[in-house]
């Protein structure tokens, strides 16, 4: 990768890599989809995109399949179910396909044909292997299939652009083989899974066969890999980009989005911002260095309206105020002054918090992207500097909390104020699997080959990972009721209520058979809804799409009887300290959101700014929690 030389004054020395720029009008495929860790600015780039094809005469359709989906604030109008029309934008029309509302519609398709039909205790079966996330996945797939598959959907546009992408997950689903149709028939209800009975898909088949196809042809779809020029972030779009290559989509592009190309001079937040996108850029992982890739540069603006995203298909610079940034300069004042005004506290007080409470649970939950991993690892460093025994683990398949602490162990403690312990571990998806897989296998020993066969072909479905990461899930949350702190750094939120799901449908099957069981009955969610058991800490960061993705997941988990304890608002340039122009404009657009969380959404919250030095190590994540001495 070409680099060159930027900055103000021979004190820079951050070079960057020379990725062209977005050409938003080039998309040459009919179906063009955007996937990408949460708050990369997937809705942006596919609504900059949209706008720029709509304003060079194509007639384009932007859907979005997001349950969070933001794109009715991003072009300042509301966003239904059926295709509607933008004001000011002759060409494009724009439609939010509701994942919860296919689901019902899905489950009511399937489940219907078997009303009357089988044992209300079959049924009853069904239905309960169908209410997780994984079917809202499938629906959500089914539904825009229709989309793909119908050819008067490409009569009416030139080009049908989705925010958010089938996933190698949700394909590897509809591609199992061919025992659906018969399953049904040779099974009992427990044969069923989030798909639903085989037999409700088979008139489906036709459909989505068509779909993947079209998905896998290079002359008709694109995938767009959307990422930050971060580390974690691009690892991210290479899994998604190798997951989607294994099932045949190879047609990929990258997008770089928020490049941050001139760093002013001595100033050491910009500087270490600039230095980290272009180190992440230079160990580009090899599944993305034979992809096509462009960059968007990082905006000064708010990237909401029609006019907005004009600009940003034009190129239009907005690092440079025309004022020389003394505007921006006062409104980032502001908003730093109004920041201190607000009850957000540090990391350190977080701590002191938990340090001062029961041993338990303490579960960081969150969206992709938005630094689950870094807050677990400082809150388990810290509370093990104030004398705690700790486990720190993830559910996270790209979890990695033992890379993050690194090998500088602390140095043992005595006296009064002596360290506690740590340990570290993770729950790997495919080694619980394959305990599980042996386990079902196992007493299904009597089964003759057929059944077993069929059996052994269902639980190659990746709903079953769920399931064996969800009986490790447990495993962890009983070390905690064992007087230490468990600190569980979970799976981006979709994964993570899907966990809730199955400890939900767990929790009613316990009940259901309480009568048969004697003693006091503990389960999973009774631990995750007693708060002295368990404390659920909501990460985002400040901003639009991370801040209403949070408050989504909020939602969810008081549907399911769990008060989150409070927010952490990460990599806040707000706290930073910067006095680069354009970073300072970005501060300040962080002032609605930070009034957000702290005055609606959040019980309590507690801000960390953007740190100039990367916190990994112990001694570093230590010092985010206010322990900066060399035993940290």
């Amino acid at each position: 990768m070409n680099t060159h030389a930027v900055g103000n004054g021979p004190e820079t020395a951050v070079r960057t890599a020379a990725l062209p720029a977005l050409d938003w009008a080039s998309w040459p495929t009919p179906f063009v989809f955007f996937t990408g860790k949460g708050g990369v600015g997937k809705t942006t780039v596919a609504g900059a995109a949209a706008v720029a094809l709509a304003d060079a005469g194509r007639r384009v359709l932007l859907v979005s399949t997001d349950p969070a989906s933001n794109l009715g604030d991003l072009l300042g109008i509301a966003v239904g179910p059926e295709p509607g029309a933008v004001p000011g934008v002759p060409g494009l029309a724009v439609l939010n396909l509701d994942p919860e509302q296919a689901a019902t519609a899905y489950r009511e398709r399937v489940l219907g044909p078997y009303r009357g039909v089988v044992t209300a205790e079959e049924l009853r079966g069904i239905e309960e292997q169908m209410a997780g996330e994984c079917t809202v996945e499938v629906a959500a797939f089914d539904r825009f299939t229709q989309l793909i598959a119908r050819p008067e959907t490409l009569g009416l546009h030139d080009h049908v652009l989705f925010d958010t992408a089938p996933t190698g997950h949700t394909l590897r689903l509809l591609n199992l083989p061919s025992a659906w149709s018969e399953y049904i028939e040779t099974s009992d209800a427990a044969g069923a899974s989030c798909l639903g009975p085989r037999s409700g898909l088979a008139s489906q088949r036709e459909q989505y066969h068509q779909a993947v196809d079209e998905l896998g042809d290079p002359a008709r779809t694109m995938m767009v890999l959307v990422s930050r020029p971060e580390s974690g972030a691009l690892a991210e779009a290479a899994r998604a980009g190798a997951e989607l290559a294994a099932q045949g989509i190879r047609n990929q592009r990258l997008i770089v989005n928020g490049l941050f190309t001139r760093p002013l001079a001595g100033d050491t937040v910009a500087q270490a911002l600039a230095l980290r996108q272009q180190t992440a850029l230079a160990a580009l992982p090899r599944q993305l260095r034979e992809v096509p890739a462009a960059s968007v540069e990082l905006s000064a603006a708010d990237l909401t309206g029609v006019p907005a995203l004009r600009a940003l298909g034009a190129g239009l610079p907005s690092s440079a105020p025309a004022d020389g940034g003394r505007a921006t300069d006062r409104i980032a004042a502001a908003a730093q002054g109004a920041a201190e005004g607000m009850p957000l506290g540090t990391l350190e007080a977080l701590v002191n918090e938990l340090a001062a409470g029961e041993p338990g649970a303490v579960l960081v939950v969150g969206k992709g992207g938005v630094g689950k991993t870094t807050i677990a690892a400082a809150i388990a460093t810290g509370l093990v500097r104030r004398g705690h025994e700790v486990h720190l683990s993830t559910t996270d398949p790209a979890g990695r909390p033992d890379e993050l602490l690194g090998a500088d162990e602390p140095a043992p403690h005595t006296g009064p104020g002596a360290g506690g312990r740590l340990t570290v571990g993770r729950i790997d998806p495919a080694a619980e699997l394959a305990r599980y897989t042996a386990d079902r296998l196992q007493a299904a020993e009597r089964l003759g080959p057929e059944r077993r066969a069929l059996l052994e072909e269902d639980l190659r479905s990746p709903c079953y990972a769920e399931v064996a990461v969800f009986r490790a899930f447990s495993g962890l949350l009983n070390q905690a009721a064992r007087g230490r702190f468990v600190v569980i750094d979970t799976a981006p939120s979709g994964h993570t209520l899907r966990l809730l799901d199955l400890t939900g449908s767990y929790h009613r099957q316990v009940l259901a058979g309480a009568d048969q069981v004697h003693g006091r009955i503990t389960t999973p969610l009774m631990r995750l809804r007693d708060p002295a058991r368990t404390r659920v800490l909501v990460v985002t960061l400040p901003e639009l799409t991370p801040v209403s993705e949070a408050a989504a997941l909020q939602e969810d988990l008081r549907r399911a009887g769990i008060e989150p304890y409070g927010w952490v608002v990460n990599a806040s340039l707000t706290g930073s300290g910067t006095r680069d122009p354009l970073l300072r404009a970005r501060a300040a657009l962080e002032e609605s959101q930070l009034r957000r969380v702290a005055g609606e959404l959040a019980s309590r919250a507690w801000l960390l700014p953007w740190q100039a030095q990367q916190p990994t190590g112990r001694r570093r994540l230590a010092a985010l929690t206010g322990h900066t001495d060399a035993t940290a």
